[in-house]
């Protein structure tokens, strides 16, 4: 089974950066395309960064893409998430997740979740 972890989540100032990690466990970690979600208090999970299985194909929401980068690491069983230029409406908890269905923006087609970490982004 598919154990991922996140980590790297903390409280920051309107413009700064942070990096989120997830590390995963298992055996099919380097098959497998990876995505970023997040949730907002009262709001449903959204969509943040997709990556797929050799980190050839990436996508972005339409609400991070130019500031955020998502990487993959095989070797070390890591995927990242760079987080640039935050402002407060990024406040959420970060979800890491995996799929087996190819590399995809729709979070039901994600089977594997992280416990999440809180980015709390101060004006």
């Amino acid at each position: 089974q598919v154990q991922l972890v996140e980590s790297g989540g903390g409280l920051v100032q309107s413009g700064s950066s942070l990096r989120l990690s997830c590390a995963a466990s298992g055996p099919t970690f380097s098959s497998l395309p990876m995505g970023w979600f997040r949730q907002a208090p009262g709001m449903e999970r959204e969509f943040v960064a997709a990556i797929s299985l050799s980190g050839g194909t990436i996508y972005y929401g339409d609400s991070v893409k130019g500031r955020f980068t998502i990487s993959r690491d095989n070797a070390k069983n890591t995927v990242y998430l760079q987080m640039n230029s935050l402002h407060p409406e990024d406040t959420a908890v970060y979800y890491c997740a995996a799929t087996t269905r190819g590399i995809t923006t729709r979070i039901k087609e994600y089977a594997y979740w992280g416990q999440g970490t809180q980015v709390t982004v101060s004006s």
